[in-house]
């Protein structure tokens, strides 16, 4: 049975209601709202710095040359920015067409059909379909609902609670997650290689194989009546190693870059690629974790499918390997389980919201 309650809380039933003002739940304090505009007329600015575009096809070329200048684009990219699009990343538009339909198929059912997949947060049921609620020290909301699932290990991932409609959904996500941790492999190596390190030792610090995490996040992001004071989700940093990101071709990733908010291209058959915090900590801030957040609009409902390649929360500790730590380059990160990490953020969140704005 499916409460009126849960359905009343998703942002997709307020989004429909014919609402012209938004809850102020949902109104972002004044210093979230800086370089808030029109996200189409944002992207289409080609004037400043743009999110690198990095090519792949040659990242295992035969060809020592062709194959350096490929992997060192990619470590400049990690260095200068922390996030990319990748092109020619070996995952076919075939297949990630089907990966956004089914996602699409999805939250295109009912409301009701959805609920019945609905995750319950306080009882520590994060998988499933949700909306964010909101922290007691800010009660802030976001103009989004998702659906967050474990996609890889096989061992890892509880099909139970996949979505069963549409019939492809879970052939499409779960190949494109094995093709995905393929992916992360090749980045992880060059990462290393990045750092003077042997090529396997990131991938084994983030749990190898058997043991990083690949947790998928469907954004989706609602028209918004008054997007100029909503955000879909609130800037941050990622906690993970790498994650990447498809989306429907609907403008909403911004970064903060140099000091200032840069809207990120739609650049077709790519994914988005952020290093995350934990190869920020493991390279001693060699590598960018940068700051982003979502925007939303009034036009388009923008989805995006994030994939978060995490170590596990307890079996590691995660901090500035020695290579990577001399006298002029002391640690900048205390030693910290993957779960400490997470809970110190949480709390230094929790802290900033009690400050007066």
């Amino acid at each position: 049975m499916v409460s009126s309650d849960s359905v009343n809380s998703r942002v997709e039933t307020l989004a429909g209601s014919g609402i012209s003002t938004i809850p102020k739940e949902y109104i972002r304090p004044k210093d979230e709202l800086v370089n808030i505009g029109d996200i189409f007329e944002q992207e289409k600015n080609n004037e400043g710095p743009q999110v690198p575009t990095i090519d792949l096809k040659e990242i295992e070329s035969d060809n020592e040359k062709v194959r350096a200048k490929c992997r060192e684009e990619l470590k400049k990219a990690a260095v200068d920015w922390g996030v990319m699009h990748l092109v020619n990343h070996g995952i076919s538009d075939e297949l990630m067409d089907k990966v956004r339909k089914a996602g699409k198929a999805f939250f295109d059912l009912p409301i009701e059909q959805k609920e019945k997949y609905a995750n319950d947060q306080a009882s520590g049921k994060i998988q499933g379909y949700g909306s964010k609620l909101a922290n007691n020290a800010s009660g802030q909301l976001e103009w989004e609902d998702y659906f967050f699932h474990c996609v890889y290990p096989e061992d890892k991932r509880d099909l139970s609670i996949w979505p069963q409609t549409p019939a492809d959904y879970i052939e499409a996500t779960a190949e494109y997650a094995k093709q995905l941790r393929e992916l992360a492999t090749k980045v992880l190596k060059v990462l290393s290689l990045g750092l003077g390190l042997d090529e396997g030792r990131l991938e084994k610090e983030v749990g190898g194989l058997e043991e990083l995490l690949l947790q998928m996040k469907i954004n989706y992001y609602p028209k918004c009546p008054q997007p100029e004071l909503a955000l879909g989700v609130e800037a941050h940093t990622d906690v993970s190693a790498l994650t990447f990101i498809l989306h429907n071709m609907v403008p909403g990733l911004q970064l903060f870059y140099e000091g200032k908010w840069v809207t990120a291209k739609c650049v077709p058959n790519s994914i988005v690629m952020h290093i995350g915090d934990t190869l920020e900590i493991l390279s001693n801030g060699k590598y960018k974790s940068i700051l982003h957040r979502g925007m939303v609009n009034k036009e388009k409902v923008r989805i995006s499918w994030a994939v978060f390649c995490e170590p596990p929360k307890e079996k590691i500790i995660l901090k500035p390997l020695p290579e990577t730590v001399s006298e002029d380059e002391p640690a900048m990160f205390p030693p910290r389980t993957f779960a400490e990490h997470i809970q110190h953020k949480l709390f230094r969140k929790s802290q900033e919201a009690l400050l007066p704005k």
